[in-house]
């Protein structure tokens, strides 16, 4: 695919993850810092990366309007957003790796994913979204969202850098 090559004048492009809700130590944080270090160490000779996470904690009872207002802040300017919502496309892990090198060779400076709580994303925010994935017919708990997120961004990067990490 394709690859930087040496004196190729390119940006990295940023990945933020922006997630309603906070992981408390333990495994599915430890799952999502490994992965997001992998696709650090991987992206970067790629053009992509690094990844953080933003999160956010909502009031209770606020509902889903607050918490797209609070999600709103931690999206970069400028940046394009792609909402992970249940009724959004499910990509393979190989059409995943090919828009990330699409939107970086067209020069996207930030790539922001939003995880909502409980009751998804508020309706304003998803129309704002310039993309919308799915992690397939199924919804998952946020925290285990971030992981499968997590995880298919340094496959990603295995697969762009034609790495053996992605069998099909």
């Amino acid at each position: 695919m394709d690859v930087p090559q040496d004196g190729d004048q390119f940006r990295l492009m940023r990945v933020r993850i922006c997630a309603i809700g906070r992981l408390r130590a333990g495994p599915e944080r430890d799952l999502t810092d490994d992965y997001l270090a992998r696709f650090a160490r991987t992206g970067r000779t790629l053009g992509l990366g690094p990844a953080d996470v933003s999160e956010v904690e909502a009031r209770k009872g606020g509902g889903v309007a607050e918490e797209a207002r609070l999600i709103e802040r931690t999206i970069p300017a400028g940046a394009t957003v792609c909402a992970l919502d249940e009724r959004g496309k499910a990509l393979s892990s190989p059409e995943l790796a090919r828009m990330l090198a699409d939107l970086r060779d067209q020069g996207v400076g930030h790539l922001a994913f939003l995880i909502g709580g409980a009751d998804g994303l508020d309706r304003r925010l998803r129309q704002r979204a310039h993309r919308h994935l799915s992690l397939g017919p199924m919804v998952w708990p946020h925290m285990l969202a971030r992981v499968m997120l997590s995880e298919q961004l340094y496959r990603s990067a295995t697969i762009l850098a034609g790495l053996p990490y992605h069998r099909t």
